[in-house]
């Protein structure tokens, strides 16, 4: 089967989709983009992983990738390998006692657990023909990358500060959305901190 090595570009909210949010995967050695529809949970939990956040208690993708650990098993890669009634499907390749071995898996799944594991990122050829798409210009290139992460309509407020202050202020936020196991606010707010942090050396 020809498949093609994909990283993840973004993550978004999705309005049309009930509150699901879009994963948008991009062509490692191409331009192509494939977008794939996720709940929020599976939202969660890859960008957690992706923010480096570590929650208070692990969740579902931690307690699999602590069983890989335990027992001795290296994830190999995750191939999201079909597309049926607008359904992706996925297999997650993984070697244990020196052999390989498949199991079928959701591809946010699949693609929380690789982000975890560092484990890369396939997509079936047939898939990636059927569904992907060509950015129409660079220009929109750059805008999904700078709103990757975002939900404009969830957006947290921070306060007006300046200097240590503020960086105080959005440090205890985040310690208090970690300990109400707000992770999706807990995200936004990281990437506040590293954004402030990032601009100030």
């Amino acid at each position: 089967m020809n498949k093609v090595q994909v990283e993840i570009l973004g993550l978004s909210a999705s309005p049309s989709a009930g509150g699901a949010y879009a994963l948008l995967l991009k062509e490692t050695y191409g331009l192509r983009r494939l977008p794939i529809i996720i709940g929020s949970f599976e939202a969660q939990s890859i960008a957690l992983e992706l923010e480096g956040i570590k929650p208070p208690r692990p969740l579902t993708h931690d307690l699999v990738k602590s069983l890989f650990d335990n027992l001795g098993a290296v994830v190999i890669e995750i191939l999201i390998n079909e597309l049926r009634e607008n359904t992706f499907y996925a297999r997650i390749k993984f070697e244990a006692s020196t052999m390989t071995n498949e199991i079928d898996a959701r591809p946010s799944d699949a693609i929380a657990i690789a982000v975890r594991t560092g484990a890369s990122i396939y997509v079936a050829e047939d898939v990636m023909r059927i569904a992907a798409f060509v950015p129409s210009s660079d220009d929109k290139d750059e805008e999904t990358e700078d709103e990757s992460f975002k939900d404009e309509e969830d957006e947290p407020t921070f306060p007006k500060q300046k200097g240590e202050t503020k960086v105080a202020t959005l440090q205890d936020q985040l310690r208090e959305a970690i300990d109400k196991e707000d992770y999706e606010r807990a995200a936004k707010l990281r990437d506040e901190i590293n954004k402030y942090t990032g601009s100030s050396n």
